[in-house]
């Protein structure tokens, strides 16, 4: 498997994945709205075919992974972007690492939380207002469970001195 970063030639697949498995490139939630194909990101590839996604917004000394797609389950794709995201991050001195999931995402939610990242918040019933900007946001998510709140995980990176790092596990 390769790292690379995304580039301008790279632009129309990431907004066909991106389509594909979030019903479109926008994505909103109680803190932002983004257009993930035009973030940075890195991509996964092996013999030229990419099998996984990250995009990530960096501004104010912190990194917001926005979209983590693995093509491939089971191969390690997740863990090598988020490690690539999180390399990035320390080289632009960010304090933290964070996203922002929803109350469904339970595999998404013991990803992260294996690999160091923790809880730090529930936007209780946030999808009602994310909805309005993104109606297309599913009512119910995996497993049948109601999409209704949003929750935010952090990784607190070396550079913050006031509050102890994270120990990432990746």
């Amino acid at each position: 498997m390769r790292v690379s970063v995304v580039t301008e030639h790279d632009r129309s697949w990431m907004r066909s994945i991106l389509a594909e498995r979030w019903g479109t490139p926008e994505i909103v939630h109680c803190k932002n709205h983004h257009h993930a194909n035009l973030l940075s990101g890195f991509i996964v590839r092996e013999k030229r075919e990419p099998l996984g996604l990250v995009t990530y917004d960096i501004g104010d000394g912190e990194c917001e992974i926005v979209t983590l797609d693995s093509l491939k389950s089971g191969r390690g794709v997740g863990s090598v972007l988020v490690k690539a995201t999180i390399k990035k991050s320390l080289s632009e001195q960010c304090r933290r690492v964070w996203l922002i999931t929803t109350n469904d995402n339970l595999d998404a939610l013991g990803f992260y939380q294996k690999i160091g990242f923790e809880l730090v918040a529930l936007h209780r019933n946030a999808v009602i207002n994310s909805r309005k900007v993104k109606p297309s946001i599913p009512k119910l998510g995996n497993n049948g469970i109601p999409v209704r709140d949003e929750i935010e995980l952090e990784m607190i990176l070396p550079f913050n001195t006031s509050k102890k790092p994270n120990t990432p596990i990746i």
